[in-house]
C-alpha cells in the first residue's frame, strides 16, 4: 500500500495527509455517529433474515446491492476518480478489497459469536488498525486526547467481548466469530483510510465512497447471486436485504463520507465505535441476548471515549483556532 498517494496539488495538508478537512470537524463527527448509529441496526435486523439464508449471502446482498446503490449516488465523479492516476486508482482498489472484506467476515462473525460481541470485536479492533495504519504510513503522532478516547472505547469493547455471551447459535463457535471480526476491523479501518486518501486528493466524499463501493459490488454480486436463493425465495429475506442494502449502508455511507472529508480516518474509526452500543442495546431489546453488569460497563465506557473524542478541546486564546485534523 503506497504511503502517499495524494497528489502535490492535493487540499490535503503535509501536515495531516489522511485528514482533507472541509468544514468543522464536529459537523463531521456527528455525521460519522449518526452513520455508526445506522450501522448498529444491521445485527438486530440480519437476525431477522429466513433460516436458511447464510451469514454470507446476506453480507453479499447487503453490500453488492446497497455498492450499487452507492455508485448510483455517486454518479459520473465516481468514474472519474477511478481515471484519476495511477496512485488514486491503485489506493481506490485497496479500498474496494476492503469493503469486500468486511462484510464476509463481519456478518458472519456476528452469526458464531452473536449479535453484540460480532459487532463490538469487528468495530472495537478498527480504531487499533486505524492508529496503526496512520502511525506507520502518514507518520501521525496520536494526541493524548485521542489516545484517552481510543483507549476507553477499546476497553468497553473489550468487557463487552469478554462478558457478553453470543447469541443464537454461537456456543463453540465464538472463537472463530472472534477471528473474524478482528479481519473485519482490519478491513474497515483499511478502507477507510483508503476513503480518506481518495478524498485528499481533491475528489468529493460521495465520489470516494462510490469508487470504493462499486467495484466491491461486482465482486459480491456474483456471491449474493450464488448463495443468496434462501433469502429471496421469502419476502421477510427480501425485506431484510433492501432494509440493509438502503439503510445501513446506502445512507450511511453518504454520511460517513461526508464525515471523512472533516475528521481524520482514525478518529472517524473511533467515533465508529458508537455502533457496537446501539448493536448491543439492540442486541438485548430485540433479539433476546442477554448482557451482564460488566458489559453494560463497557457500553459505559464507549460513551465516555467517544464523549472524549468529541468534546471540543480548550483553546488558548480567542484567536487561536484549530487546523484541519486538530483536536482529533
Amino acid at each position: 500500500m503506497s504511503s502517499s498517494p495524494v497528489t502535490p496539488s492535493s487540499p490535503a495538508s503535509p501536515s495531516s495527509p489522511a485528514f482533507p478537512a472541509a468544514g468543522h470537524p464536529a459537523a463531521g463527527a456527528a455525521l460519522v455517529l449518526a452513520a455508526a448509529a445506522l450501522w448498529g441496526t444491521t445485527g438486530t435486523a440480519a437476525s431477522f433474515a429466513p433460516e436458511g439464508a447464510s451469514a454470507l449471502s446476506v453480507g453479499a446482498a447487503t453490500t453488492g446491492l446497497g455498492g450499487l446503490l452507492t455508485l448510483a449516488v455517486a454518479g459520473r465523479p465516481a468514474l472519474a476518480v477511478l481515471r484519476g492516476g495511477p496512485a488514486v486508482l491503485r489506493c481506490a482498489l485497496l479500498g474496494a478489497l476492503g469493503v469486500v472484506v468486511y462484510p464476509l467476515a463481519f456478518y458472519p462473525a456476528m452469526a458464531w459469536a452473536g449479535v453484540a460481541v460480532g459487532t463490538v470485536v469487528g468495530l472495537g479492533s478498527a480504531p487499533v488498525f486505524a492508529a496503526l495504519l496512520e502511525r506507520v504510513l502518514d507518520g501521525v503522532r496520536l494526541t493524548r486526547r485521542r489516545l484517552v478516547a481510543t483507549a476507553a472505547a477499546t476497553a468497553g469493547c473489550a468487557a463487552l467481548a469478554l462478558s457478553g455471551p453470543g447469541g443464537g447459535g454461537a456456543g463453540h463457535r465464538v472463537a472463530g466469530g472472534v477471528a473474524l471480526g478482528l479481519l473485519a476491523g482490519a478491513a474497515y479501518a483499511g478502507y477507510a483510510w483508503c476513503g480518506a486518501r481518495v478524498i485528499g486528493s481533491g475528489h468529493s466524499s460521495r465520489a470516494a465512497m462510490g469508487a470504493l463501493f462499486g467495484p466491491a459490488a461486482v465482486v459480491l454480486l456474483p456471491l449474493f447471486a450464488a448463495t443468496g436463493g434462501p433469502l429471496v425465495v421469502e419476502a421477510r429475506g427480501v425485506a431484510v436485504a433492501a432494509y440493509l442494502a438502503l439503510v445501513p449502508m446506502g445512507l450511511a455511507y453518504v454520511l460517513f463520507g461526508a464525515g471523512l472529508a472533516r475528521v481524520r480516518a482514525g478518529a472517524a474509526t473511533t467515533l465508529s465505535l458508537f455502533e457496537p452500543v446501539v448493536a448491543a442495546v439492540l442486541g438485548v431489546a430485540v433479539v433476546g441476548e442477554r448482557l451482564t453488569a460488566a458489559a453494560w460497563a463497557g457500553v459505559a465506557l464507549v460513551v465516555v471515549g467517544l464523549l472524549t473524542l468529541t468534546a471540543a478541546p480548550r483553546r488558548p486564546g480567542r484567536c487561536a483556532r484549530p487546523g484541519p485534523g486538530e483536536g482529533d
